[in-house]
């Protein structure tokens, strides 16, 4: 995904609010590509598809079933990411999953940015998994 992986100095700077974002983005761009690799050729179908796995009442799922996979810095990432405040909560959205689904973007900025993209391949399969496995 990245040409050259930042540092953790670099990643440090952005804030985890910052590294949330890129998750959120990174998170989003898999599951369309995993959704178009399952036949979701229009963008109407892409779209209705992908919010059943994209919002944070579905990434609270995801971000519980990924907790005991994570390695004690992954786990020190996903804290921060769910114990950071962040302003207001979507009407859509309990607290508790809006910060679970904060955390599993931080995650997935946090892995995004280091450049570890096949652990970033594996968690995201897992979360996969979990989400079928719930519906």
């Amino acid at each position: 995904m990245l040409t050259t992986p930042l540092s953790d100095e670099a990643i440090a700077s952005l804030g985890i609010l910052a590294v949330a974002s890129v998750g959120d983005s990174v998170f989003d761009l898999m599951v369309r590509v995993r959704l178009c690799g399952q036949g979701a050729a229009r963008a109407e179908d892409l779209h209705n598809r992908r919010v059943r796995y994209v919002n944070a009442k579905a990434q609270a799922a995801a971000a519980k079933a990924l907790a005991p996979a994570l390695s004690g810095e992954e786990t020190a990432v996903f804290r921060r990411g769910r114990n950071t405040q962040t302003g207001s909560v979507p009407q859509s959205a309990g607290r508790a999953d809006y910060q679970a689904a904060t955390a599993l973007e931080a995650l997935f900025g946090w892995l995004c940015l280091k450049g570890r993209e096949e652990r970033l391949k594996e968690l995201f399969a897992l979360t996969m998994k979990a989400a079928e496995e719930n519906s």
